[in-house]
């Protein structure tokens, strides 16, 4: 059917095995967005994914079709910064740049200056010519540049969190490591501080399948959501990882399945839109993203 219908599947790291497994594409929002770009052949893009990513999907590729196979899949730190929200922080903070998590609806990237991704976040506020920046949704993230420039970040909107993320204590790590002292803890941005203060590692996704491939460390801790040892394990198979916390499940990633990939494809149905003027400001912010981060 995806050959008869010109579409691809992409899914997220996060995304069941058997759909990583039957997926074209596997990685994290905005690596897979720009991949369908590169599909010149492509008409419908089937996003396994959340409706944040499906959105930015739409917004990068106007003229293909943009399906999202479960509409309940949403984000909740998405859902954390709605458009009336930030443009009251923006109005309390006239002239200050905004840059803005992936993590977010359309309609708040079409209010902000520059979006960033876990992988280059801290880059793309590095390269903003600014001081001062609000950063947002995630306060974790926010922090975790923070303590990594001398620039002052404000968190919008205050206590913006990955439940997932918030699941993971340092506690049940220290307890892995006893267990196995030579393993690497490899940590997501998203995880609390004192988390992050006891990382190996700290990076994204696709940050941590490069550095587990490269790095010569035969165990890993792995502090994300437990999706991402899928793909992990599949690429790096003489190699052990173990989950932070094995209930690190994202409810709304796992209402994707196989049988509402094949209805909505099927039927073309849950198409996501976005509204013209919504999309070419987000779309702005998007590259703006991709020229600070020095990326193509």
């Amino acid at each position: 059917m995806k050959r008869e219908k010109k579409a691809i599947l992409l899914a997220h790291n996060y995304q069941r095995e058997e759909i990583q497994d039957l997926a074209d594409y596997v990685g994290d929002s905005v690596e897979l967005s720009r991949r369908a770009m590169e599909e010149k052949d492509a008409r419908i893009i089937i996003f396994s994914a959340v409706d944040f990513m499906a959105e930015t999907a739409a917004i990068l590729n106007p003229d293909k079709k943009v399906l999202l196979p479960s509409l309940g899949a949403r984000c909740p730190m998405a859902q954390m910064l709605p458009l009336e929200t930030l443009k009251t922080w923006k109005a309390r903070y006239p002239g200050v740049p905004t840059v803005l998590y992936v993590n977010t609806l359309a309609e708040a990237k079409a209010e902000c200056d520059v979006t960033c991704t876990s992988a280059n976040a801290l880059q793309v506020v590095k390269n903003l010519d600014a001081d001062t920046v609000l950063f947002g949704p995630d306060r974790n993230l926010a922090e975790y540049i923070q303590r990594r420039t001398d620039k002052r970040i404000i968190p919008i909107p205050e206590r913006g969190f990955c439940p997932t993320h918030q699941l993971f204590l340092k506690e049940d790590i220290r307890l892995a490591k006893e267990l196995d002292p030579s393993a690497v803890v490899m940590v997501h941005p998203e995880c609390t501080p004192d988390v992050q203060e006891i990382a190996d590692f700290i990076g994204s996704t696709s940050q941590m399948c490069r550095y587990a491939a490269t790095c010569r460390a035969r165990s890993f801790i792995v502090a994300t959501e437990v999706g991402l040892l899928h793909r992990l394990r599949k690429e790096n198979p003489e190699k052990t990882f173990l989950p932070a916390y094995h209930a690190a499940l994202c409810p709304n990633m796992k209402r994707n399945t196989l049988e509402l990939i094949y209805r909505s494809l099927l039927e073309e149905e849950h198409v996501i839109t976005v509204p013209r003027a919504v999309a070419e400001k987000a779309r702005k912010a998007i590259q703006r993203m991709f020229e600070l981060a020095n990326t193509r």
